[in-house]
């Protein structure tokens, strides 16, 4: 994983991803599901950190995790997976790499995100047609949030899809204004609301959102702080 952003000592909470690589299957079974769920819960004793909730996919895994030592997060994500790679290698007599890079960590910045994360979380089987309700799928701690979701976040789970999804808002967004990203700069309250939405609901940086519509990313930052 890269170096730990600097903005991340604002938070405790952080939602990691991991996948398997090129989006294989990497829990062909329960056993292999349980074996990595029980390593989940032995490591974290070592590093200070507690599981709020997790899910755990065929190709994917998804853990919300506590921690007042964001060093120790990387520390125990890259055991837990070297752990689960050398188990599966040898379980199933191959070689190579099991997991798509590392793993993706998103900062949880508030209540609101909080719980849409968790909700998010334990509603990933259900999107997959796997079972009804969240409560059902066996391989997750779910527990019931009664919260209401708010549609100011969003949850991707690789950054190509991430990438596709806010690039088709923004040419959506502009068509819908009957503007192109050159005149936008002229209209400061839809600039304003594109650059919210690029930051609240999709979560991406401002450099990002500068290489998109093309305005100095200090500019963007005062528009959003205003």
């Amino acid at each position: 994983m890269p170096r730990i952003a600097r903005n991340y000592l604002k938070t405790s909470y952080f939602h990691i991803m991991t996948q398997g690589i090129n989006k294989s299957f990497i829990f062909d079974n329960p056993e292999d599901i349980k074996y990595y769920i029980k390593s989940m819960f032995k490591l974290k004793e070592d590093y200070q950190l507690k599981i709020i909730a997790y899910c755990i996919m065929n190709n994917h895994t998804h853990v919300l995790i506590q921690t007042e030592f964001v060093s120790q997060l990387s520390k125990y994500m890259q055991r837990l997976n070297l752990k689960y790679s050398y188990y599966y290698n040898k379980k199933y007599n191959r070689v190579g790499y099991v997991f798509r890079d590392r793993y993706r960590a998103q900062a949880i910045y508030d209540e609101e995100h909080l719980y849409n994360c968790i909700k998010y979380i334990y509603d990933n089987p259900v999107k997959a047609g796997i079972c009804q309700h969240a409560s059902e799928y066996p391989y997750s701690n779910y527990k019931p949030i009664n919260k209401v979701v708010d549609d100011r976040y969003s949850f991707i789970d690789d950054e190509e899809t991430k990438e596709q999804e806010y690039k088709t808002f923004i040419n959506d967004f502009l068509i819908e204004n009957n503007m192109t990203i050159m005149k936008i700069e002229s209209d400061k309250e839809k600039l304003k609301e594109l650059i919210t939405i690029l930051k609240d609901r999709y979560r991406i940086s401002f450099r990002e959102i500068s290489k998109n519509i093309y305005l100095n990313r200090e500019k963007i930052r005062r528009i959003y702080d205003k």
